[in-house]
């Protein structure tokens, strides 16, 4: 069956398009060859990525995290098909414009937005699942946008693992996604790790001490090259 295609987008990873599937609105993730691997260790990796990522967006659902569901995996064509979710703006865009409008970064509103980060980060992490990719480009909200909840979106990097270092690196991420991105959010940023640290007990605990660790790493990084 062929299905008429508008692509959204195109990265180092494949191609992102938006399509109607037995009519379902969704979103269709092809990953393309990579020329630069052999090809048979370009397969296994691809499966494998595709693979981390259906379970992972599966796994949160189960635990009752939102994320777009999966309708089917093509290894075949390398795509995975999602649900589109209707009547969304991602995080960065809203923080964006928050921003024109003149909204404080600590106002209650986007207080509110952090808390409810950080507590579903803190609900994905006690589950053993890493994002691998966290940004507020792939968090959406739905319209009315100030009472939604968090959907986090592109798990294509995913992976599970208990290991709080690997957990610090998630929230590394993002948190230099956040400052470097959204001018003035250092609030923002605090708020979303202090309602994760206080949401996810004790192991989240461990995480944000390790995610000093990574802090480190990182400065030294930037500066050694």
């Amino acid at each position: 069956m062929k299905v008429e295609r508008q692509l959204l987008t195109q990265g180092a990873e494949g191609r992102v398009y938006k399509a109607d599937w037995l009519g379902h609105s969704v979103i269709i993730k092809h990953r393309f060859p990579k020329q630069y691997r052999h090809p048979d260790l370009d397969a296994h990796i691809t499966r494998e990525r595709m693979k981390a990522e259906a379970r992972a967006l599966t796994r949160c659902r189960t635990f009752g995290i939102k994320t777009p569901a999966v309708f089917d995996v093509n290894f075949d064509k390398n795509e995975i098909i999602l649900e589109n979710i209707n009547n969304s703006i991602t995080v960065r865009n809203y923080i964006y414009e928050a921003v024109t409008q003149n909204t404080a970064m600590d106002s209650p509103s986007m207080l509110n937005l952090a808390n409810n980060i950080g507590n579903i980060l803190a609900k994905m992490h006690a589950h053993n699942i890493i994002h691998g990719d966290l940004t507020t480009s792939n968090m959406l909200l739905i319209s009315p946008y100030e009472t939604s909840d968090i959907i986090l979106i592109d798990f294509g990097l995913s992976s599970t693992d208990e290991r709080a270092e690997d957990k610090a690196v998630d929230l590394y991420v993002l948190e230099r996604a956040v400052l470097s991105t959204h001018p003035n959010t250092e609030t923002f940023m605090t708020h979303i790790l202090s309602v994760y640290k206080t949401a996810g007990g004790k192991n989240a605990e461990e995480v944000i001490k390790r995610l000093d660790e990574v802090r480190l790493r990182g400065r030294k990084k930037l500066c050694f090259g």
